[in-house]
């Protein structure tokens, strides 16, 4: 019996000296045991008389609660314990673990230590900072910092590190220096973090300098945590000597082994457009994760090497890994890129197949990439059967319905968003009004200028951007002209509304804008130029004209194609030919717009001949014809009176799949009208596909005055009336044929219609230069002048 019991009371001994054992102990504070488990040993404890008494029991328990998220128990844990502790070893326990927890009251449990005389010791004041880091406590990590002098701790490598930290975490760039520079003793850990602290803080060229310093004078290597700090700092710089200096240091002391010293390679090099470099560094690792294969693939996108991509992607599955949300969402944009419908809608299947279509990232991109390829209603699909949408689910959407002209859908996307409580930000905004102003909704476009100043976004430079492109293309200039004034400028800016008024009346404020733009040192490019050579040709400023166009040749401007053509409509509509001829034919690259424009200015001056053989000359030029190409030609033929040739036109044009618009009709009415043919002209506009517009019927009216036919002219005239009943010239030319007729109670009535709608005939305006000034005269009376010197002035 005394047998037995001696052999329980030993097994019972060694069990607890098993148990309670220092390697024990220490396993508590990790992460190994459940929350179950921890419980047990905790109750095991108990029964066994460790606790409250025995202090490191208690303590590696309180984290073990902490890292299952259990901070009332750990606490009570420590209310139990504390009375038995002498130290302040218990309490940094419990400021550490509520760090862990995630639970923002380390420093209460601090200033009760401090309040009660507990004295902190070298690990306090660590753990305490990190809770003034995490909770961006400034004053108070400035006063533990202090407490930290008084009591003697200033020169302790592991508190200079953690104040290191602190003040790096909290935006004190200055502090975090001062105390590196003061700190007598430092680590590696000190080079690392203050690394870090430049890095978050954007201190590029300070980061590179640091890293120097720590390689010259620290008498430290630097090791993974140094070349991961920096190489992400080379990659934003584009520092692609120094990345090469430090790969090669890498090499040499073997840390290319190590993935994620590789995987900053691979960053770097892809930043900088080194895909050699980058394809070497991949090819040579040894061991990869996920982050280096979507570092891959993203560096490849990033630098339009979207085969490599694909080739990397389909590697990588074949290898067996499984692509994250993270792979997938920055692959898609690259099949867009290479416009594989086909291997995104394959990537789209993968996808659902993994369990990963509702994750957010990746229906966004969906979404983006079926809106750019035309396909709404699988983009729509993916959108409505997503769960979790955020602001960037809804300004896909919001661009998918955009782009597919489905631009009244758009707007109330915009203002379904906010039904279900998610607000419209810049990209939203930027988004939508591009919509409104393809489709003149100027009082949507009004509703989302009003939200964008409540929500503090209309000073955005996109947002006032898109809301002056919105006023400028729905008309209201005047409007546009009010968001220009009181937003901020760029180059964007100013050429929105230069364009804008280049197609107005206003033709003079294009050249001021031009002015303006230099005096401002804005840099004038192409859309700027297109502008500004479009107001002078529409205000026939032909000496104006040519000046820019010395500019460009000097500027070298004058070879973009956009540039030329623009060159081409300036001298044409100013009657020299000749000259736009001469810039034509040294032009090394024409679109269809190029001759375009010649074969619309030939027909207009009445080289009809010419005008044709440039037509012809376009299919041996392998230029494919397009819609304004028939306009002209036919516009040509009825100048020239050819009417055979513009049947055999208007017929190719039918041929060609082209659908034939208000204006092809128009030439073809005014081809037989000029022919004599009034009742054939009729008779094409009773038949038409489409309701005839002010165009057409001002053809058949212009035809009827050439060959007298009141009765089709009154019939054209009814029409124009109701499309355009502010236009005088209507009215003016039915009511002289009347007259001509001798019926003049009929000219009267036409005259008194006039009257009462209020339309006044405009007046004519001459243009006069004298010097570097051109103005405006009407009957005798200056109307305004223009100093054009000051546009002309170079930038310098």
């Amino acid at each position: 019996m005394n047998h037995t019991k001696s052999h329980h009371i030993y097994a019972l001994r060694t069990r607890l000296s098993i148990i309670f054992s220092p390697k024990f102990i220490h396993s508590l504070s990790q992460t190994h045991l459940s929350l179950h488990q921890t419980k047990q040993t905790h109750a095991s404890a108990l029964l066994h008389a460790q606790l409250p008494h025995n202090i490191s029991v208690s303590a590696s328990l309180i984290l073990g609660y902490a890292f299952h998220g259990d901070p009332t128990s750990a606490r009570l844990l420590f209310q139990q314990t504390v009375p038995h502790s002498t130290t302040a070893f218990l309490w940094n326990t419990l400021i550490r673990g509520y760090s862990i927890a995630g639970v923002g009251v380390g420093l209460e449990v601090y200033n009760q230590m401090v309040r009660i005389g507990v004295r902190p010791d070298d690990h306090t004041f660590p753990f305490v900072l990190k809770a003034c880091a995490d909770g961006c406590e400034v004053r108070k990590g400035q006063e533990v910092h202090g407490s930290s002098v008084k009591l003697g701790f200033e020169s302790d490598v592991f508190v200079g590190n953690t104040l290191l930290w602190f003040y790096g975490n909290c935006r004190g760039l200055r502090d975090a220096e001062r105390v590196f520079d003061e700190m007598p003793e430092k680590d590696l850990v000190s080079w690392n973090t203050m690394l870090g602290v430049f890095s978050v803080n954007e201190c590029w060229v300070e980061v590179l300098d640091l890293f120097r310093e720590m390689q010259l004078r620290s008498g430290f290597k630097p090791n993974a945590v140094s070349i991961v700090s920096v190489l992400p700092v080379c990659a934003d710089v584009e520092d692609q000597v120094t990345a090469g200096k430090i790969h090669g240091y890498i090499v040499k002391v073997g840390l290319d082994f190590q993935v994620t010293v590789c995987n900053a390679l691979l960053d770097v090099y892809g930043k900088c457009g080194n895909v050699d470099a980058l394809k070497q560094v991949f090819g040579e690792m040894v061991k990869t994760n996920l982050v280096t294969w979507n570092a891959v693939i993203t560096s490849f996108g990033s630098k339009g090497h979207y085969r490599d991509a694909l080739d990397v992607f389909r590697l990588m599955i074949d290898e067996g890994l499984k692509p994250n949300s993270i792979t997938i969402s920055s692959f898609l944009p690259m099949l867009v890129e290479l416009e594989f419908f086909k291997a995104g809608r394959e990537v789209h299947g993968f996808s659902i197949r993994m369990g990963l279509e509702t994750d957010t990232f990746i229906a966004n991109s969906l979404i983006d990439m079926y809106a750019k390829f035309g396909r709404s209603t699988e983009a729509s699909n993916v959108f409505y059967k997503l769960d979790s949408k955020n602001v960037v689910s809804w300004n896909a959407m919001v661009a998918n319905v955009a782009q597919n002209k489905l631009e009244l859908a758009a707007v109330r996307l915009v203002r379904q968003m906010q039904d279900y409580g998610e607000l419209p930000n810049s990209v939203t905004f930027t988004n939508v009004l591009p919509a409104c102003a393809r489709i003149g909704l100027v009082r949507p476009g009004k509703e989302i200028h009003a939200r964008s100043i409540r929500m503090g976004r209309a000073l955005d430079l996109f947002v006032s951007n898109a809301l002056t492109d919105m006023y400028v293309k729905s008309g209201h200039l005047k409007l546009a002209r009010n968001v220009f004034n009181i937003s901020l400028r760029d180059e964007v800016s100013y050429n929105i509304l230069l364009l804008g008024y280049s197609q107005t009346s206003d033709c003079l404020e294009s050249l001021s804008l031009f002015s303006e733009m230099q005096l401002m040192g804005l840099k004038q490019d192409n859309v700027s130029f297109m502008g500004v050579l479009s107001a002078c040709a529409n205000l026939i400023a032909i000496k104006q004209g040519k000046e820019i166009h010395g500019f460009l040749l000097r500027k070298l401007f004058h070879i973009h194609l956009f540039v030329c053509n623009s060159l081409l409509d300036f001298y044409i509509k100013c009657g020299r030919i000749d000259l736009g001829r001469n810039i034509f034919d040294r032009m090394t690259n024409r679109d269809v717009a190029s001759w375009n424009a010649m074969i619309m200015g030939y027909g207009m001056l009445g080289e009809v001949d010419t005008a044709i053989d440039l037509f012809e000359n376009m299919r041996k030029d392998d230029v494919e014809y397009d819609s304004v190409s028939f306009i002209a030609v036919l516009s040509a033929c009825s100048h020239g009176g050819l009417l055979e040739k513009g049947r055999k036109y208007f017929d190719e044009l039918k041929a060609r799949g082209i659908e034939p618009t208000q204006m092809h009709y128009a030439c073809m009415v005014d081809l037989l009208g000029r022919a004599g043919l009034m009742e054939e002209a009729a008779e094409l506009i009773k038949g038409l596909p489409i309701v005839p517009d002010a165009n057409i019927w001002g053809a058949l009216l212009g035809a009827c005055r050439i060959y007298g036919n009141l009765e089709l002219a009154t019939w054209a005239a009814e029409h124009l009336f109701e499309l355009k009943p502010e236009h005088s010239g209507y009215y003016t030319l039915l009511s002289n044929m009347y007259a001509e007729t001798g019926r003049w109670d009929d000219a009267k009535r036409i005259r008194e219609l006039m009257k009462s709608r209020k339309v006044k005939k405009s007046p004519g305006c001459s243009w006069v230069q004298i010097g570097d000034q051109a103005h405006a005269f009407v009957v005798g009376e200056k109307i305004e002048g223009l100093d054009l010197g000051l546009w002309l002035a170079e930038s310098g």
